[in-house]
């Protein structure tokens, strides 16, 4: 594919966000209402997802473009050491639905990002918090595979490009934050 016509690609991605708003708002809602009552947001994917949860958590425990106090977050993807540790004795499956069992706490936000959504560890990680009673945010992509319909709040990127829909998806987190710096100082 050529550069014009993969960016053309991206672009009608972005602007097919636009019926998704309600979705993109609830999801907004979610991660400011646990922000606000000191609970943390509890992020995961694989590959470039797991690089955009990453980013997503250093937005918020470092900062945006705002200067403001540093808030809590956590990226599943982030230690090696303790992904090797479950990896090895639990299966691979297991790798983020063992941290949420771990980590989370009632009120906190757990968000999986996905561009297939058919990821078996995303699948687990978002049962593990269901059976914790944790809400969860699913920023999907390709038809959201067979993540969607489970989490409590869903943004399914329309399209088949897996890398549209990651790029949606890095909007979406910026959005998140842009949000996040208007609400804290």
């Amino acid at each position: 594919m050529n550069f014009k016509a993969a960016q053309q690609e991206t672009i009608q991605a972005l602007q097919a966000l636009d019926p998704l708003q309600p979705q993109i708002a609830q999801a907004g809602d979610m991660i400011l209402r646990a922000l606000k009552a000191s609970k943390k947001i509890i992020v995961c994917g694989n590959g470039g997802s797991a690089a955009e949860a990453q980013h997503f958590t250093t937005e918020l425990v470092g900062r945006f473009f705002k200067n403001r106090r540093s808030l809590p977050a956590v990226a599943l993807t982030a230690d090696g050491t303790l992904l090797t540790c479950i990896g090895n004795d639990y299966g691979y499956d297991a790798i983020f639905a063992r941290q949420i069992e771990g980590l989370a706490q009632p009120g906190d936000v757990v968000v999986v990002l996905s561009s297939s959504g058919n990821s078996k560890n995303i699948l687990a990680a978002l049962d593990a918090a269901k059976r914790h009673g944790i809400e969860t945010i699913a920023l999907l992509g390709r038809g959201g595979g067979k993540t969607k319909g489970i989490a409590t709040c869903e943004i399914i990127v329309p399209g088949q490009s897996g890398a549209a829909a990651q790029e949606c998806h890095l909007f979406l987190v910026h959005h998140f934050c842009q949000r996040v710096d208007a609400e804290f100082s």
